[in-house]
């Protein structure tokens, strides 16, 4: 049988993660103006990771949608906005 190619095909690997998921991993707080960096966490099965290019980038938070929040960053010359699960954030600072 023909292997999957999904989304994540032969890239959770590199994403596998170091330690296990808290509780205060789902209940993290930030900010509006806080700075964060994206790591993502590649086995909670809610929603979407981010994808690989945003890994380790710094954005601001710039508003929440939800239990989510929108993350603003450069990449080259351009204004890119993301929506994350705060699982997927850490403070820079």
């Amino acid at each position: 049988m023909k292997r999957p190619k999904g989304y994540l095909s032969k890239h959770t690997r590199k994403l596998k993660a170091k330690r296990k998921l808290t509780p205060a991993d789902f209940v993290r707080e930030f900010k509006e103006g806080e700075k964060v960096r994206i790591v993502p966490y590649p086995y909670y099965k809610r929603g979407m990771i981010p994808h690989r290019r945003y890994t380790n980038l710094v954005g601001t938070v710039v508003g929440k949608r939800g239990s989510s929040y929108i993350i603003s960053l450069k990449l080259g010359r351009k204004e890119k906005q993301l929506i994350l699960l705060p699982i997927h954030l850490r403070r820079v600072g």
